[in-house]
C-alpha cells in the first residue's frame, strides 16, 4: 500500500515537473510588501489561501482578510484570533480560530457573513482549543486543534481525539497527515488515524512539512533539517540546504509547483529550492523583505508566493520573467547600463563602474557583492563591447577597460551613447553634439564633431547605411541623411511636442523606427514621412512602470536582458516564454457603487437603484494579476472602449430604466470571457407607479374640480343673471316705488287737502261747539239770574220756574250726534273689516264694537247711547252671538285682533 502510494505521488510530481516553469536564477523576483496599515491593521497573518478566481484570503488575528490585487477588505467573525482557513471558492470559506471554527458565506452585497459551527460555545470554560488547521478530506471539512479533529459533513460533526497532542498536519496527494508530538506521523484513513511513523523515544522531531523527491519521502523539520523517510525509518539528510534550514528554524513549508519548494524560516527569511535541494532563491530582509520571520506561505495560481510575516505581508511574483537587484546596502547605486564580458558582469551606475562574477548574481546568497573599478567614480552612461574591447561612456569622458583599470580616449565630458557606423567609425552622443571617431589599425582616434546637430544627444539609432536618428531630450528627434563625409545633408526635425507622454525612448525593430513614451507608442511611416500612433501598443502600469524608458533594454546574453531601475537594476529572463493561454483568468465583478454629491452606496447585482443616485462606478478585476487591460461596453454603445489599465467604469447621469454593462480584460493579448451585469435605475418619485396613480387621482380630482368649477361658474352666472335681474327688478321696483311714492304723495296731498278741509270743518264744528257752549253758559247764567230773582222775590216763583223749565226743554230737545259721528269717522276701516266678515252686523252693532275696542265698559256705553246699563249688557250679549264667540273667548281681545 505504501509503495503504491509513493510511486503514484512520484509519478504525479515528475509529470507535472515536465511542464513546470523554471525560475530565473539571476536577481530576485519582484516583491510587493504590505504593511499593517495596508491591510487595515488586522494583526499577524497565520494562514493564506486563494480562491480559484485568484482572490487571496488570509486568516489574521482580527478576522478574515480579502485582497483582489487592488483593494483590501476585512470581515469580523469569531471573538478569538483567526488561525487557519480553507477556501473552497470566493463565496464559501471555512476558518478556525481560538475556541471556535465556522463557515463564511458571501451575501448578495459581496460581504461575508460568519456562522459558528463549534459545538461547545456554552461550555467554553471547560475546553481550551485553538484550531490552527482547516483541511479538506474527500467530502469532509477537517477542523484541527492540538487535541482533536472535527470532521464536518452534511451539517454533522464527528470528533477524533489526538493520541497525545497534535503538533502539525499536512495535506499531500489527497491524503491528510498528522504529527503527534510523542507518537509520530499518522495518516487519516477511513475516518481513523493510522500510524505510519513511530518516534524513537527521547528523540522526537517537530515536523513542519513533507514532500517527495525522486523516489524518497522527505520530512521537513523545524530545527533538525531534512530527513528521508523509507520503510518506516528516518535518515538525516546532510547537505547545505539541510544545514541552512536547521540554523534558520523552519516555521512553515509549501510546495510551489512540481519542481520547487519554499521554506519559511524564523531567522533567515525565505528559501526557494528545487527538488534536489539546490537553493535557487534566498530572500531576506537584506533583499527587500520587511523582516526575516515567515509565519505562513501560499503559492497561488497566479504565480505569486504569498508570505505572512511577523509584521506585514509580502507577495513574490515567481511567474514573471523580471527579476531585480536593489542596492539596499548602498553598495553600487542605480544601474544605467551593463555588459557581460568573459563571464564578468560590468555595471555602470551613478556612482561608477562595478564588476561582479556572473555566477555571483544568482539569488542563492544572502546579499550581492559588487566591486568598484578604480578611477571610474562618477556617472557611467554607456558600456559597449566592440572588437573584444569594452568601451565606457562616462560623464568625465570616453574610456576603455584594460585589465582592471580605465584608459581615457577622449576628455570631452558626457558620453551618452556609443554606436558603430559602417566599418571604421564610431558615433558617440555627447552632452553637446555628436563626436565621430575613426579606427586606425587597432586604435580609435577623434575625427571631428558632426555639423548642424547640437544639444544633448542621448540616443543614436542607425536606420541604414546613410540614415541616422538622433534623440535630444526636451527638443525632439532628428532624422539625418549622412553623405560620404558624414555630413547631415538632409535633416528632418520632429519636435517633442508632437508626441504625448514623458520619458521618450527611441528604438528600432522589425517594424522600423519606434518612439515609446509612458503613454503611447509611435511608429515612423517612411512613406508619409511622419510618426503614427501604434494602436496595438498597450502601456502597463505595474512591472513596466518600474523600468526606465530613458535607457531601454540592453541584451546581456541569450537568456537575459538588462533594464535600468531606481536604486538598482532589473533582468528579464528570455528563456521562459510568457504564455497565459491555459491560465484560468477570470474577470470578477467587485463593486457597484452609486453616488451623488453627498452619498455613496454599494448595491448588489440586479438591484433597483434610487433615481437620485444615477451616477455609477462599476468595478471588475482579474484578481492578483499584473499587466491587465480592461474594456467596457454598455447597451447604449456599439463599440468597446479602448483597452486601459483602469479596472472600473464610471457612468454619469443615467436615465431611469434597466441597464446592461459588459466588461472583458486582456492579459498578454488574450481576452477573457465577457462579464455581464444588469441593474435598474428607478424612476424618480414623480415618475413612479405610485406617482402615476397619484397623477391619475389628481387628474380625476382636477376633472372633478373642473366640473365643480363649471357648475360653480354656471351658478355664478345664474346668480349674476339673477342679481342683474334683481337689480333690474329693484330698478323696476324703485321706479314703481317712485311712481307709487308719487301717487302716494298725490294721495297724501289729496288726503292732506281732505284733512285740511276736514280740519276746517272741524274748526267750524268746534266753533259751533264753542258757540253752543257759550249759549249753554249764557243759559246757565240766565237760569242763575232767574233763581237769584226767585230768591229775592218769592212771589214770582211760579212764573220764574215756568220760564226756567221752558229754557231747559229747549236745549234738551236739541239732538247732538257729534260723538257718534266722530266714532264712525275714526273707525271706518275697522267697520269695513267687520262688515266683510260679519255682514249681519248693524250700524248700532258696529258702534258697540267700536266702543268695546276703545275699552269702554257697559255703564259708559249706556251713558253714551243714552240707554240703561242692562240694555247695554243685553246688546253686548247679542253681539257675541253675532260674532260667533265661544263662552271662554274675550270679546275685547277678539276685536283688538282685527286691525
Amino acid at each position: 500500500m505504501k509503495i503504491r502510494f509513493i510511486c503514484f505521488w512520484v509519478f504525479c510530481f515528475i509529470a507535472f515537473r515536465a511542464f513546470a516553469q523554471s525560475f530565473p536564477e539571476k536577481g530576485m523576483p519582484q516583491i510587493e510588501n504590505f504593511t499593517p496599515q495596508h491591510y487595515l491593521k488586522k494583526g499577524k497573518v497565520w494562514d493564506i489561501a486563494s480562491a480559484p478566481n485568484g482572490i487571496v484570503y488570509m486568516a489574521a488575528d482580527k478576522g478574515l482578510l480579502e485582497y483582489d490585487g487592488k483593494t483590501w477588505n476585512a470581515f469580523k467573525g469569531s471573538n478569538g484570533f483567526t488561525r487557519s482557513l480553507l477556501v473552497l471558492n470566493d463565496s464559501l470559506i471555512y476558518t478556525g480560530s481560538d475556541l471556535d471554527f465556522g463557515v463564511w458565506k458571501k451575501n448578495k452585497n459581496q460581504t461575508f457573513e460568519y456562522t459558528s459551527l463549534y459545538p461547545f460555545q456554552e461550555d467554553i470554560n471547560e475546553v481550551n482549543e485553538e484550531f490552527w488547521h482547516v483541511k479538506s478530506y474527500k467530502d469532509n471539512i477537517l477542523f484541527i486543534s492540538f487535541h482533536n479533529i472535527y470532521l464536518y459533513k452534511n451539517q454533522q460533526l464527528t470528533k477524533i481525539p489526538a493520541p497525545n497532542k497534535f503538533s502539525g498536519s499536512f495535506s499531500a496527494n489527497d491524503s491528510v497527515y498528522f504529527v503527534d508530538e510523542k507518537e509520530g506521523l499518522f495518516v487519516l484513513s477511513n475516518l481513523a488515524l493510522k500510524q505510519i511513523l513511530q518516534y524513537i523515544p527521547n528523540n522526537s522531531i517537530e515536523i513542519k512539512g513533507l514532500y517527495n523527491s525522486n523516489t524518497n519521502f522527505i520530512l521537513v523539520t523545524k530545527d533538525k533539517g531534512l530527513y528521508t523517510y523509507t520503510n518506516g525509518s528516518l535518515t538525516p539528510i546532510n547537505n547545505p540546504l539541510s544545514r541552512q534550514l536547521s540554523a534558520a528554524k523552519v516555521f512553515c513549508f509549501k510546495q510551489i509547483n512540481g519542481k520547487h519548494l519554499a521554506f519559511g524560516t524564523v531567522l533567515k527569511g525565505l528559501f526557494i529550492t528545487d527538488l534536489d535541494g539546490n537553493i535557487i532563491h534566498h530572500i531576506n530582509k537584506k533583499k527587500g523583505l520587511p523582516n526575516n520571520t515567515i509565519l505562513s506561505l501560499h503559492y497561488s495560481s497566479r504565480g505569486k508566493l504569498w508570505l505572512g510575516l511577523d509584521q506585514g505581508i509580502s507577495a513574490i511574483d515567481l511567474k514573471s520573467n523580471f527579476t531585480f537587484i536593489y542596492d539596499y546596502m548602498g553598495d553600487f547605486g542605480t544601474g544605467y547600463t551593463a555588459c557581460l564580458k568573459d563571464n564578468m558582469f560590468y555595471l555602470g551606475t551613478n556612482q561608477g563602474l562595478y564588476q561582479s562574477k556572473w555566477e555571483d548574481l544568482n539569488n542563492n546568497t544572502e546579499f550581492y557583492k559588487f566591486q568598484l573599478i578604480p578611477g571610474s567614480e562618477g556617472q557611467v552612461w554607456a558600456l559597449k563591447e566592440i572588437d573584444n574591447t569594452l568601451f565606457i561612456g562616462h560623464d568625465r569622458g570616453w574610456f576603455t577597460l584594460q585589465g582592471n583599470s580605465l584608459q581615457k580616449l577622449s576628455n570631452e565630458p558626457g558620453f551618452w551613447t556609443i554606436t558603430p557606423y559602417q566599418k571604421d567609425y564610431l558615433l558617440t552622443g555627447n552632452y553637446n553634439g555628436i563626436s565621430i571617431f575613426k579606427k586606425n589599425i587597432n586604435n580609435w582616434t577623434f575625427l571631428k564633431k558632426m555639423e548642424l546637430i547640437l544639444g544633448s544627444c542621448n540616443q543614436l539609432i542607425i536606420e541604414n547605411d546613410s540614415i541616422l536618428w538622433v534623440s535630444i531630450p526636451n527638443f525632439g528627434l532628428i532624422r539625418a541623411v549622412l553623405d560620404e563625409n558624414l555630413f547631415p545633408a538632409e535633416r528632418q526635425i520632429f519636435p517633442i511636442a508632437t508626441f504625448e507622454g514623458e520619458n521618450a525612448f527611441l528604438s528600432k525593430n522589425d517594424e522600423g523606427i519606434i518612439l515609446t513614451t509612458d503613454k503611447f507608442q509611435y511608429r515612423y511611416n517612411e512613406t508619409k514621412n511622419r510618426f503614427e500612433e501604434n494602436n496595438n501598443y498597450a502601456y502597463y502600469s505595474n512591472t513596466d512602470a518600474m523600468l526606465s524608458n530613458t535607457q531601454g533594454s540592453i541584451s546581456i546574453n541569450s537568456d537575459y536582458a538588462f533594464y535600468s531601475i531606481y536604486n538598482g537594476f532589473a533582468f528579464k529572463y528570455l528563456s521562459n516564454k510568457e504564455d497565459s493561454t491555459n491560465a484560468n483568468f477570470e474577470l470578477v465583478f467587485r463593486k457597484l457603487e452609486a453616488f451623488d454629491n453627498e452619498t455613496k452606496l454599494n448595491f448588489a447585482l440586479d438591484s433597483v437603484i434610487p433615481a437620485h443616485l444615477n451616477n455609477l462606478k462599476i468595478e471588475w478585476i482579474v484578481p492578483n494579476q499584473g499587466d491587465v487591460l480592461y474594456q467596457f461596453k454598455t447597451h447604449q454603445t456599439q463599440d468597446w472602449t479602448t483597452l486601459k489599465a483602469s479596472n472600473f467604469l464610471e457612468l454619469l447621469n443615467l436615465k431611469p430604466g434597466k441597464h446592461t454593462v459588459l466588461a472583458r480584460a486582456s492579459i498578454n493579448g488574450q481576452l477573457t470571457e465577457i462579464s455581464e451585469i444588469t441593474f435598474q435605475i428607478a424612476a424618480p418619485w414623480y415618475r413612479s407607479k405610485f406617482a402615476f396613480v397619484f397623477y391619475f387621482a389628481v387628474f380625476l380630482f382636477i376633472l372633478f374640480c373642473f366640473y365643480r368649477w363649471q357648475k360653480l361658474l354656471l351658478k355664478r352666472q345664474q346668480k349674476s343673471l339673477l342679481i342683474k335681474k334683481e337689480f333690474a327688478l329693484m330698478e323696476q321696483a324703485e321706479q314703481h316705488n317712485r311712481e307709487v311714492l308719487a301717487l302716494e304723495q298725490e294721495v297724501l296731498k289729496s288726503e292732506y287737502d281732505k284733512l285740511k278741509q276736514q280740519l276746517k270743518s272741524k274748526t267750524i264744528e268746534l266753533a259751533n261747539k264753542a258757540k253752543d257752549n257759550d249759549e249753554k253758559k249764557n243759559l246757565l247764567l240766565t237760569i242763575k239770574e232767574k233763581f237769584e230773582q226767585l230768591q229775592n222775590d218769592s212771589t214770582q216763583a211760579k212764573p220764574r220756574l215756568g220760564e226756567i223749565k221752558r229754557l231747559l226743554d229747549t236745549h234738551l230737545n236739541v239732538e247732538d250726534h257729534t260723538f257718534e259721528i266722530q266714532i264712525d269717522e275714526l273707525h271706518q276701516e275697522f267697520f269695513k273689516k267687520l262688515k266683510d266678515k260679519f255682514p249681519q252686523l248693524s250700524i248700532h252693532d258696529l258702534r258697540l264694537c267700536a266702543y268695546l275696542k276703545i275699552g269702554m265698559n257697559s255703564k259708559e256705553i249706556a251713558e253714551v247711547m243714552n240707554i240703561q246699563p242692562s240694555s247695554a249688557f243685553v246688546s253686548r250679549s247679542r253681539l257675541r252671538k253675532k260674532l260667533n264667540l265661544r263662552v271662554d273667548e274675550d270679546i275685547n281681545s277678539f276685536l283688538n285682533a282685527i286691525n
